[in-house]
């Protein structure tokens, strides 16, 4: 496997022994399991920010909901009023969990950390469940419990590592450790590896925007996932070329349809074609991504704005690039766009209270409050300010994959960008107010 595809690997992931970067916030920094089960427990009675669907609203394979015994998960119902997002969201999770060939009682490891780092109770005891089905899963959560991941196998402790440094700052996996990673993990591996660390960040600002009570249920049993058996995917794609694009997406609905989908002027984003290393779980992301905008009442200019704002909060080369081009396809004066590297002088008051709400969920996902999401959704409804939020997810997820690759920006975006500011992109300090 590494042979087949170590070459187009090397052009993609080696870019990243040229980052270092101090993580924002640490392993030691964050919430203690012990924390979030409290804080869990006292959210059982939490009154969510968006409603959620009940029973008769709302139902789902329960193969792809991760074996909860006919219960319905409040991150289902709270994306109810998409249609069909509940069906696209579990299965996105079940791709990212058991997709792939790295075990997947890592991968729950890997979430549980950023539940930590994200201070998220829900997501916590969520994944904590799920570690405690399977001899696996219960050796990892006793060594995050007890932060001691010597019992670990190097490999394991290692991912979970990977984690601890991506999602605090999504430059902030080192040349040293970056070099250790690829001494363990072939190119799809480090891949699936990014992709799970982008999906958690996408999962714990859902909850902790939403405010998303923590279910009765989840105390009362484990879930029946077991000893699961790995295989590795059946596909690997060795060089993502436009030609290998053209015979990959004839027999694929969804990948036809998102190359259509271009708003920028890309056949499809490097971005993209990185993903399709792991295939499994990029196309379930599509999926769920397609299934949600059906339901947008927003505008491009707002969600552009939310993400651009987003990818500057959190340092991401790759994706400010590209909200900078959508940006200027749409309109938006190059004056504008250079005044909102320096502060929020030049956005509209609606714009303002989107920027500043997804700004904080970026930043600090457990600080945000029924008030800030008061605000959303007094300014663009109960539907504006759920895009709102969901658009601050997808550009959390988007971020953690795109620049610890870092992944080549196609020529129209740097284009662009230094036709905008004059020069190439460098990284600011993000000093505009998040409150």
């Amino acid at each position: 496997m590494r042979s087949s595809i170590s070459t187009f690997g090397v052009r993609i992931l080696i870019c990243a022994l040229c980052v270092a970067a101090t993580p924002a916030r640490s392993p030691a920094s964050s919430e203690s399991l012990a924390r979030l089960e409290s804080e869990a427990h006292n959210r059982v009675a939490a009154v969510p920010r968006a409603p959620l669907a009940d029973d008769a609203q709302i139902a789902i394979d329960n193969t792809d909901n991760l074996e909860t015994a006919g219960h319905v998960p409040n991150y289902a119902r709270v994306l109810a009023v998409r249609p069909g997002a509940p069906a696209a969201f579990a299965h996105l999770f079940k791709s990212v969990l058991y997709a792939g060939s790295v075990e997947p009682e890592v991968k729950m490891g890997m979430g549980l950390r950023i539940a930590q780092l994200e201070s998220s109770p829900y997501v916590a005891v969520h994944l904590e469940r799920l570690l405690r089905a399977s001899s696996r899963g219960r050796i990892i959560l006793d060594a995050i419990r007890s932060s001691n991941l010597e019992p670990l196998k190097p490999e394991q402790s290692l991912a979970l590592s990977y984690a601890d440094w991506l999602s605090p700052d999504v430059n902030g996996v080192s040349n040293e450790n970056f070099r250790t990673v690829r001494g363990y993990f072939n190119d799809s591996q480090i891949v699936e590896l990014t992709l799970t660390v982008s999906f958690f960040e996408y999962f714990t600002r859902l909850a902790e925007g939403s405010n998303l009570p923590v279910e009765k249920w989840i105390w009362d049993s484990d879930p029946a996932v077991g000893e699961v058996a790995y295989k590795a995917p059946l596909e690997r794609i060795p060089v993502i070329t436009d030609a290998d694009m053209d015979l990959i997406s004839k027999d694929n609905p969804a990948l036809r349809e998102m190359r259509s989908r271009s708003t920028l002027g890309l056949n499809i984003a490097n971005s993209e074609r990185a993903m399709l290393w792991c295939p499994d779980i990029p196309e379930a992301w599509w999926a769920f991504g397609q299934t949600i905008r059906k339901s947008n009442t927003l505008g491009r200019d707002v969600l552009l704005q939310v993400s651009f704002a987003v990818s500057m909060a959190n340092g991401c080369r790759y994706c400010t690039l590209h909200q900078v081009l959508g940006l200027r396809k749409l309109g938006v004066d190059p004056v504008k766009l250079v005044a909102m590297r320096k502060d929020d002088s030049t956005l509209t008051p609606r714009e303002l209270v989107a920027v500043q709400f997804a700004r904080k969920l970026t930043v600090t996902p457990g600080s945000t409050t029924d008030a800030d999401f008061q605000r959303l959704s007094t300014e663009f409804g109960p539907t504006g300010a759920f895009d709102v939020l969901l658009q601050t997810c997808t550009f959390a997820f988007m971020n953690h994959f795109t620049d610890v690759t870092l992944m080549p920006s196609e020529d129209i975006a740097v284009q662009t960008y230094r036709e905008v500011y004059g020069k190439d992109w460098t990284p600011t300090p993000v000093s505009i107010s998040a409150k």
